[in-house]
């Protein structure tokens, strides 16, 4: 074969380096198809390999490497992906300031519940605490589930003023 034959850089250009990308993604169906044709290039390169169709080498030899790392992942079962490990190393806990403000809220809706009118404060816990329906809450208490509805609808309309002004 002649040196022009030869797998080059400027023919993957040509052909474009992202097509030949996604189709390496296409046959691994991995998320690092870059780094498999970029370790298959480089191994293709030192070797000087010279190929009639130096672009379907190339995806061949990603492809390959694709499926080692596959093998190999499935014997040692050290398959991470990077958001696995994100994940791991990640404080999901809130931060301090956070903690404060969400607490000072809290005390600050206690104190808007606690401002409703009895039956409506009755109606609102037993719907947003316990869980229980409006029809639920209207046979427990003997009223109408319509006058459940505007209770709730009242509270509602009450403690979102009172969460406004602070």
């Amino acid at each position: 074969m002649k040196a022009s034959e030869s797998v080059t850089w400027s023919g993957l250009i040509g052909l474009g380096w992202e097509r030949v990308r996604g189709q390496v993604a296409r046959m691994t169906n991995r998320d690092d198809a870059e780094d498999l044709m970029h370790d298959a290039w480089l191994g293709l390169a030192e070797r000087q390999i010279a190929a009639r169709n130096p672009t379907a080498l190339l995806v061949r030899a990603a492809a390959n490497r694709g499926v080692d790392a596959f093998r190999r992942e499935q014997r040692t079962g050290s398959a991470i992906s990077a958001d696995q490990a994100a994940e791991s190393i990640a404080d999901l806990t809130p931060l301090q300031d956070e903690v404060l403000i969400a607490r000072h809220r809290l005390e600050r809706l206690r104190h808007g519940v606690n401002q409703l009118k009895p039956r409506t404060r009755q109606i609102l816990l037993m719907h947003r605490l316990e869980g229980l329906k409006y029809r639920e809450i209207a046979e427990a208490l003997a009223i109408s589930q319509s006058a459940v509805e505007k209770h709730i609808a009242s509270a509602m309309e009450s403690l979102t003023d009172w969460m406004e002004d602070w």
